[in-house]
């Protein structure tokens, strides 16, 4: 009771990105045998492409907190990706909204142009849940109980199963990257571990989507912002700041490499 008391304070707190040189010589030549040489096909992997980007989702995809104005990890990461072996050029649609809860996304999905969006997609990329998490907060303020968050964890994992299904029935082929989720309130108390767990939890569903959908892959990054005031935007203390969003891009890299369902080499 008393933790999440203390839980409560800090959530008031929070509301109030080659050639020889040839030379000729005369020389007499046995008979040569004929040589059937097979044509040599140069994969598809590596002619240079044009590849679609798209972002989805909320404030992180978007990059708010970013000082640097580099578009956050989306920005960073749509950036790096034009020297992969194999990309001659990324054309990069961001179209995540700060605010936007997962019940906003599916319904953003009912756009005619955003399904354009998806069906033109090479890569999707998105980031859902943390304003899902920050409802719960806002509506249960003086009296937070944890079954409030699995309640509403309940109504987040049907809608991030619709949102696969959705994005799938227009794009069945583009890999989808979704970065899990962190828990900001860390850099100001450590009376959180009830937090810890609920965002274990959230994370965990994400997680399990991803592996069901089998073309899709999970980015973690909850162990970035453990108690690591220096990548929060000092303005908020909720949203990555430059230094937090180099971390993110690096991490969706590092993650992208070892992910199946990315066919680039990346570098």
């Amino acid at each position: 009771m008393r933790r999440m008391l203390v839980l409560s304070l800090v959530f008031s707190l929070f509301l109030a990105g080659c050639q020889v040189p040839f030379s000729k010589k005369e020389t007499t030549l046995a008979e040569r045998e004929t040589v059937a040489f097979e044509p040599f096909i140069v994969p598809e992997t590596f002619i240079p492409k044009r590849v679609n980007v798209l972002g989805l989702g909320d404030s992180l995809t978007q990059g708010v907190g970013d000082e640097r104005k580099e578009g956050g990890y989306f920005g960073r990461l749509t950036s790096d990706m034009e020297q992969w072996k194999g990309i001659m050029e990324v054309d990069a649609v961001n179209l995540a909204k700060r605010g936007r809860r997962s019940d906003q996304f599916l319904k953003q999905l009912q756009d005619e142009d955003v399904q354009e969006a998806v069906i033109q997609a090479d890569y999707i990329v998105f980031t859902i849940g943390g304003n899902d998490i920050m409802k719960v907060v806002r509506g249960n303020l003086m009296q937070m109980k944890m079954s409030d968050f699995y309640k509403a964890l309940g109504k987040f994992e049907t809608r991030i199963e619709e949102l696969f299904e959705i994005l799938r029935l227009y794009n069945p082929d583009a890999p989808i990257i979704v970065a899990g989720l962190y828990n900001p309130f860390s850099v100001v108390t450590d009376e959180v571990q009830e937090f810890e767990d609920i965002i274990a939890d959230w994370n965990r569903s994400i997680e399990e989507q991803v592996e069901q959908d089998g073309m899709a892959c999970f980015v973690p990054v909850k162990d970035l912002f453990d108690s690591n005031e220096n990548l929060v935007y000092h303005t908020d203390f909720f949203h990555p700041n430059s230094k937090g969003y180099d971390l993110m891009e690096e991490r969706f890299v590092s993650e992208i490499k070892g992910c199946s369902a990315v066919d680039l080499e990346v570098e």
